[in-house]
């Protein structure tokens, strides 16, 4: 499954960034890179069993403190 997780991001890789770069998009080839990294690690986390926490909890404290700064 590992395996599986790798090759399907590299795949994604191989088909995006090689046009990014021939049209000279390098901000969206910077916020693609990021958000692909970020992506492969929480697949990849999931896949070998480590617990991903939800982020509801953290957007309810923020939400939480705007609403009180704005009240």
């Amino acid at each position: 499954m590992i395996v599986l997780v790798i090759s399907v991001f590299i795949i994604i890789a191989w088909l995006h960034i090689p046009i990014l770069i021939k049209q000279k998009l390098w901000r969206e080839l910077a916020a693609f890179s990021v958000l692909l990294g970020i992506g492969f690690v929480l697949s990849l986390l999931q896949v070998i069993g480590i617990k991903i926490p939800s982020p509801n909890k953290g957007i309810m404290i923020l939400v939480e403190s705007i609403y009180n700064i704005f009240r």
